[in-house]
């Protein structure tokens, strides 16, 4: 046998069809995104009793609302008389009443009363219910889950809850200040992928790549299906805003905790947080969601202008990478090249989107067999 012949060969990429292809896409709707975690919205949405707040996922439209008891709870926007939607937007109610035929249901999901139920001969009012959705806290951030016999999120993200607990102290008392949304013409994967490796990073984040991380120390590790990012921070000097390294022992840290498959958590020097939500549209294209956050949602103009400035350097930089690779993926002339898997990991390894692209192969398995 020659040195060839035991040479392994490159792993490579994923075949462009799992980008491109509506039907793959319309695979990961049914399976994948309807049995993962999913953001839903903030918990700052729903303080009092009778708050509520509508979201999608996988194509369905949910509603999240805080009972008289104060527990969250989670459930599909449609009325179990004739299908009509309950609720739309966010706001404050004491009742669920669907605008059809006035059903009224109770802030638990009960049907309570309905006009002129009570003349059917057998109608079982207590056996009605709007159908739950599981529902999980996360340091405020609400996630949701289709799939009513999914592990819990401690589960699926190891060790996450305590290291942003670590990395922000207050994120408790966090509340958006300010919503970013980024439309772009790709797939949602392609949107992942590049923000979950930083081999281009120092050829296109100049901003990133000199003024907040040192790259020589930025990694991405599996943790469950977390991949989590860690560096040291570079020139804490010159950041435009000010930093107390002494108010806690990660006040000087930069570390990102992306969770599979469309939110991530990322955190700047001063404990300072960040959040990405993609929201797949279609087959070709995904709106990214960015939040910025402060203690109780209090205005911040440092808060504001990191927001500018990242949108426009950062952002603007990945919308016009992403968008040229699906362009590409579109094209005839690509095939499948080899992932660059170093060893040793580092910023010029992208170990973490071999990981990601076996989990995209994975999540359409179980589809495709059926």
């Amino acid at each position: 046998m020659t040195d060839s012949d035991s040479t392994p060969e490159p792993i490579r990429s994923l075949e462009a069809r799992y980008y491109t292809d509506p039907e793959i896409f319309r695979l990961e709707q049914a399976g994948l995104l309807a049995r993962t975690w999913q953001f839903a919205g903030h918990s700052s949405l729903v303080n009092k009793p009778g708050d509520y707040f509508t979201f999608t996922i996988a194509g369905e439209n949910l509603f999240c609302i805080r009972n008289r008891e104060g527990e969250l709870h989670g459930f599909y926007n449609v009325c179990q008389h004739r299908a009509h939607e309950l609720l739309s937007g966010e706001g404050n109610t004491r009742e669920v009443v669907c605008p059809y035929h006035a059903w009224t249901y109770t802030l638990n999901g009960q049907l309570r009363i309905g006009p002129n139920i009570n003349s059917v001969p057998g109608f079982e009012r207590q056996q009605i219910c709007l159908t739950p959705v599981r529902i999980e806290v996360f340091h405020g951030f609400v996630f949701a889950n289709l799939d009513a016999n999914a592990a819990p999120m401690d589960e699926w993200f190891p060790g996450v809850r305590d290291q942003l607990k670590a990395f922000v102290p207050d994120i408790d008392r966090l509340q958006p200040l300010e919503w970013i949304d980024t439309p772009e013409a790709c797939n949602w994967k392609v949107s992942v992928e590049n923000y979950s490796e930083c081999y281009h990073c120092t050829i296109n984040h100049r901003a990133f790549a000199t003024g907040v991380i040192k790259p020589n120390t930025y990694d991405i590790q599996p943790q469950g299906h977390c991949l989590r990012h860690t560096t040291e921070s570079a020139n804490l000097e010159r950041m435009s805003y000010p930093i107390d390294l002494d108010s806690n022992e990660h006040a000087g840290d930069y570390s990102s905790w992306f969770l599979w498959p469309m939110f991530s958590f990322q955190v700047y020097p001063g404990n300072i947080l960040n959040t990405y939500h993609w929201r797949a549209e279609d087959s070709d294209h995904v709106t990214v969601w960015r939040g910025w956050y402060t203690i109780d949602g209090t205005d911040s103009e440092v808060i504001r202008r990191l927001a500018s400035q990242d949108r426009a350097t950062t952002v603007e930089e990945d919308i016009h990478l992403v968008e040229s690779v699906q362009r590409g993926l579109n094209s005839r002339g690509y095939k499948p090249g080899p992932l660059v898997l170093d060893p040793a990991c580092g910023l010029r390894s992208e170990h973490s989107v071999h990981a990601l692209q076996q989990w995209m192969r994975d999540a359409i398995k179980p589809e495709k067999q059926s």
